[in-house]
């Protein structure tokens, strides 16, 4: 798949991350029926490998279906045997050179400046800046697109509704939005809550509302 220009296309990466099995593969499915197209399984949620696993089955060969928090090469190869299409890594790992070596697009974690020039020369398609909110918001994103004003960055960490809405208006790529529009249906919450939360999502991401 081509990363890049999916993120391009739809400025929204969901991050599922769950206790409840059943109810994480329930919410990636709810969130590609309302629409949202780039969803992350984290790897740090219970049977995540599992999760991804079975919703390829149901959503096919392609969705749009990623894996997150990968950390190591062993990781990056356990994901793409479960079907992930894309890799998320939350800094600068052994994951990303592996899953260019399979063939899989990364979004690779980056906070500082060395990051990202490392991130690419290992060959990350594009750039996680995680944590966002603690690293400054949109002030710090729109600091570095001076030195690095082409750069595809996709924001994670602290991004609700609003905070998408500034990020996209300050140069980014793409957001991340893991908590503030998952909550807890990945434990067994609301579904009909998650169907709220990403209709407004959409609503922030939608070409109506690009600058």
């Amino acid at each position: 798949m081509d990363l890049l220009t999916a993120l391009r296309a739809h400025r929204l990466l969901a991050i599922v991350r769950g206790s409840d099995p059943d109810a994480a593969l329930k919410t990636v499915l709810t969130l590609v029926e309302e629409g949202v197209t780039l969803v992350e399984v984290s790897l740090s949620g219970r049977d995540a490998l599992d999760v991804i696993a079975r919703a390829r089955a149901v959503l096919g060969p392609d969705a749009t279906l990623g894996a997150g928090t990968v950390l190591t090469a062993d990781d990056a190869r356990a994901a793409h045997r479960a079907g992930a299409a894309f890799l998320v890594t939350p800094a600068v790992s052994d994951g990303i050179a592996t899953g260019r070596e399979l063939g899989l697009p990364v979004l690779a974690g980056v906070m500082t400046p060395t990051d990202i020039l490392q991130a690419l020369r290992l060959g990350a398609d594009a750039l996680k800046l995680f944590p966002a909110g603690s690293a400054g918001g949109p002030g710090y994103l729109r600091d570095l697109r001076g030195p690095f004003p082409d750069l595809p960055f996709v924001p994670v960490g602290g991004v609700d509704a609003s905070a998408a809405a500034d990020y996209l208006r300050s140069g980014a790529t793409a957001v991340g939005v893991g908590s503030p529009l998952i909550a807890d249906s990945a434990d067994g919450g609301s579904l009909d809550g998650l169907r709220e939360r990403a209709r407004e999502f959409l609503d922030v991401v939608s070409p109506e509302s690009r600058p």
